[in-house]
């Protein structure tokens, strides 16, 4: 697990030093233990490298004395690098070590672009091939986008930038720090970016599952694989367990993430036995719960979780009066707006995690995508026939509901999303497009959770903030022998999560098992209630005065909101008011990433 940029052009000057060394100083929390960037005429490759596989091993950027000319940069983990070594040795190929990364320069000689089609894991791969008459970068991602990589393309002179996280890439020259028109409706819509597009112009995400190829002054050519199909072996537990044991190898420390619910307890259970059976140490596993009384506590279900998988439980009390500096490290890490108060948790979880000693976690997440596991796909399903159940599921995603956020804008930025078009109009399009080809509605919003909002909404804010503290997550549910699983299931098995519910029938306590469905998120609601600790940082992002002069919002309808809010606490009205903070405080933070001050700690 890493962090990786690099650059491509037809100028022959370059890369500026300064500004290489400002995007990797930007991103090396994610790799602390070595750092290295190369360049040449029109080209740059570095990497921070966060050390798991072979840690002695696998320097980056990779070459091999035999293939001159070809490097290549790794952030994740490839599962079958044993695999595809010993296949590579038998055409001739040497190693210098057994770093997974190590035989990406021999995987792209023999396959060229194909060559992620060959890759079984989580992982963002540039490779850069730089031999006469074939000058080119080639940028794959994951299937479901586990690690994500995010460039941009400059088409007055033709160089393309990539790294892994947005502020590195804002440290090059030509890459502007310019909020997109629709970003605050679309943090109030979807909250965060869906799609390719991120909440900055000119800045895109690699898709799920894509291979970018990027030649010299010219724009990348982005297309999209077929999935790596796995051939998964018995039913849903033995599935998973397998998944679990392969995910819990590594050459450094591992624990596991216990929210107290079905998913994660599972990965729990699972892990806890494999550790059981193989003699090795017991399992350490996490969870954070806050000082105080505060509602929605999990903190019981997760003990019981701990009791029955017999794992040493570390239960993370976080202090509320430390939130507000919470949120504003947590703004900067992410790059862009998500509006999901969960990130302060998860920020803080994974400190927790790394200061205890841990390198890798487990975690549960993407269960609830490829397993029909939320209330929205339940609330689907019921719709009789000729119900709006699509405006219905997108409002489900929003952080605010359509009225209101239209009853919030001002009269012209109203007008303008309406002529643009919001990106809740585009997903209500993809659903009603689903199911008017023949995709039953299991399908269609399955699709939709695991090709956008799992990557973008889940497993990227998992990534930025687990690497804030150069912790590497692994969720097993997103490996490819479990998605294909997933999918050959009957829509009854994977709706309402019944195949996990079998699954754990005899791993975990009966009363995780009973309880209703709740995320590990943060008590937003209580948090900014009168007397709460988050209320000040979001009347101040929140004034008159900031709100009138950014021209989107009406400053005294927001005014009112937080005044119902505080009379009369409520968890869709304090979701839409933390939204709305969040992204005042990205549009004020974004500006100072394009100074020459960087913030490298976490």
């Amino acid at each position: 697990m890493c962090r990786i940029l690099g650059s491509i052009s037809s100028r022959a000057d370059r890369p500026d030093p300064a500004a290489l060394a400002s995007a990797s100083a930007r991103q090396r929390h994610g790799g602390p233990d070595e750092h290295r960037v190369l360049s040449g005429p029109g080209w740059s490759l570095g990497c921070d490298r966060l050390a798991i596989t072979d840690p002695r091993g696998g320097r980056q950027p990779y070459r091999l004395p035999h293939l001159p000319g070809v490097l290549a940069v790794l952030n994740g983990e490839i599962y079958n690098h044993a695999e595809l070594r010993r296949a590579l040795a038998a055409r001739g190929h040497r190693f210098p070590d057994r770093c997974d990364g190590t035989l990406l320069p021999a995987l792209y000689a023999e396959h060229g672009p194909a060559f992620a089609e060959h890759l079984d894991g989580m992982f963002a791969v540039a490779v850069l091939d730089l031999r006469p008459g074939r000058a080119r970068l080639v940028l794959a991602v994951d299937d479901l986008g586990m690690k994500p990589l995010h460039l941009h393309h400059d088409p007055e002179d033709g160089s393309t930038r990539f790294a892994s996280e947005i502020p590195a890439l804002l440290a090059f020259d030509g890459v502007r720090a310019t909020p997109r028109d629709d970003s605050l409706d679309t943090v109030l819509a979807t909250r965060t970016s869906f799609s390719t597009a991120t909440a900055l112009k000119g800045v895109s995400v690699l898709p799920p599952g894509a291979t970018a190829v990027v030649r010299p002054g010219a724009a990348p050519l982005v297309r999209r694989r077929g999935p790596h199909r796995a051939a998964p072996v018995g039913d849903t537990q033995d599935v998973l367990r397998h998944e679990v044991r392969r995910l819990a190898a590594a050459d450094v420390p591992v624990c596991a993430v216990t929210s107290g619910g079905l998913d994660s307890g599972l990965v729990t259970a699972l892990a806890a036995e494999h550790a059981r059976e193989t003699d090795a140490p017991p399992l350490h596993t996490f969870h954070l719960t806050y000082r105080g009384n505060w509602p929605g506590s999990e903190a019981a279900h997760a003990r019981a979780v701990a009791r029955r998988a017999r794992t040493v439980h570390h239960e993370i009390a976080l202090d509320p009066a430390e939130l507000p500096s919470l949120l504003t490290r947590t703004v900067r890490h992410l790059g862009q707006p998500n509006a999901d108060p969960i990130t302060l948790s998860t920020y803080a979880l994974f400190r927790a995690v790394r200061h205890s000693g841990f390198t890798v976690a487990l975690t549960g997440d993407g269960a609830d995508e490829l397993f029909g596991g939320y209330d929205r796909m339940a609330a689907a399903l019921a719709a009789p026939p000729g119900a709006d159940w699509a405006a219905a599921y997108t409002d489900a995603l929003a952080a605010a509901p359509r009225v209101l956020r239209e009853h919030l804008y001002t009269a012209d930025y109203r007008a303008h999303i309406a002529d643009t078009g919001s990106a809740a109009d585009r997903i209500e399009q993809e659903l009603r497009s689903a199911e008017a080809v023949g995709a039953d509605r299991v399908t269609a919003t399955t699709a939709l959770e695991t090709r956008w909002r799992l990557p973008a909404y889940h497993l990227r804010r998992v990534d930025h903030l687990s690497m804030a503290w150069g912790v590497e997550a692994r969720p097993p549910f997103c490996q490819p022998a479990v998605v294909t699983h997933a999918r050959a299931l009957p829509a009854a098995a994977r709706t309402g999560k019944r195949a996990l519910y079998e699954a754990g029938a005899e791993l975990l306590p009966r009363t995780v098992l009973r309880r209703p469905k709740q995320p590990f998120t943060l008590p937003v609601e209580a948090m900014i209630a009168p007397g709460g600790p988050l209320l000040d940082t979001v009347r101040e992002l929140l004034s008159p005065a900031r709100l009138v002069l950014g021209g989107k919002l009406r400053a005294d309808r927001v005014a009112r909101l937080l005044a119902r809010q505080l009379a009369r606490p409520d968890r869709r009205d304090a979701q839409t008011l933390w939204a709305l903070a969040v992204h005042e405080l990205w549009t004020d933070m974004i500006h100072t990433l394009k100074t020459p001050t960087d913030c490298a700690a976490a």
